[in-house]
């Protein structure tokens, strides 16, 4: 009896093993925050009586697909290089616990079965800005991460899609409120990126990654021009507002929270640390969901 209670323990932990490989193969996190901005532009866009649950999840689900299938194209790609960072070398190709055919496999079913989703429960419009993300991701920024900062600048382009796929979802259009939500995850990427990129500087170089700005150098320049973008945030914020797509108690929330989050930049700019760095990343992973959600309250009757 114990060897059978042995052997299913054993592939009890095969499965949890296979599927927290799959997981961090498609980074499932990252995939999951950014549905998170789909489903934020859907409801944000949406002005119809009866809410369209099949084109809700069609775009939901889609979105995690095709977003999932870029992650793992991307650690396909990049999996020698993986090997070179700490905090890369533990994913599963490195560590052989997926194959390289299977990994193929996987992202090919996943990338077809989210843009079928997208075709299927949503529009023309948002299936082509779905495919034209992942192509950019996959086939622009992953590359161009060895190139120069210019990767930043592309990598924003598929980043700041998911508000606008959620958008067209639910008009069908292309409008300046799309403009707008677009608009303000894409310049929210700058800093983000930056922070992460100056935290991770030994890692980056070790794998040839160049994206920071100013040649790559960990200077004042570097902090200014975080700034910069990050200061910026502060009138696109107010744009939803201005425009009446949200109310005022939005607009003042996206306002602390621009403060809040550029006054981390100057410490930055002071001493040029790891640790103002640290601060500066995770001021941008709590800046966009709680900015997004307040848009999404304030709508709200």
């Amino acid at each position: 009896m114990s060897s059978v209670n042995v052997a299913g323990t054993s592939s009890l932990e095969w499965v949890k093993t296979r599927v927290k490989a799959y997981m961090e193969l498609i980074k499932f996190r990252l995939s999951a925050l950014v549905t998170f901005s789909a489903v934020f532009g859907f409801i944000l866009g949406d002005s119809s009586v009866t809410f369209s649950w099949p084109n809700f999840v069609g775009l939901a689900l889609g979105g995690f697909l095709i977003t999932g299938a870029s992650g793992a194209a991307n650690e396909i790609m990049e999996r020698d290089l993986d090997k070179l960072m700490k905090r890369t070398e533990n994913r599963p190709l490195p560590l052989n616990i997926i194959s390289l055919s299977e990994a193929y496999l996987f992202t090919t079913l996943l990338a077809f079965l989210g843009i079928g989703f997208l075709w299927i429960f949503t529009n023309p419009l948002t299936t082509f800005l779905g495919v034209l993300s992942m192509a950019l991701y996959v086939f622009a920024y992953t590359p161009l991460k060895r190139v120069g900062p210019i990767a930043v600048f592309v990598g924003a382009i598929p980043g700041a899609m998911p508000p606008l796929l959620g958008w067209t979802a639910a008009t069908g259009a292309i409008t300046y409120e799309a403009l707008i939500i677009f608009g303000i995850q894409f310049i929210w990427q700058f800093p983000h990126f930056w922070a992460i990129a100056w935290v991770s500087d030994e890692d980056y170089k070790r794998a040839g990654f160049k994206l920071l700005p100013s040649g790559g150098g960990k200077d004042l320049n570097t902090a200014f021009q975080i700034m910069i973008y990050t200061l910026f945030l502060l009138p696109l914020g107010l744009l939803p507002t201005y425009f009446g797509l949200t109310g005022l108690n939005s607009g003042i929330i996206a306002t602390i929270c621009g403060v809040l989050f550029l006054a981390q930049t100057f410490s930055l700019m002071r001493d040029g640390s790891r640790k103002s760095a640290l601060k500066i990343m995770f001021g941008s992973f709590l800046y966009l969901p709680i900015v997004q959600i307040s848009y999404l309250l304030d709508k709200m009757p």
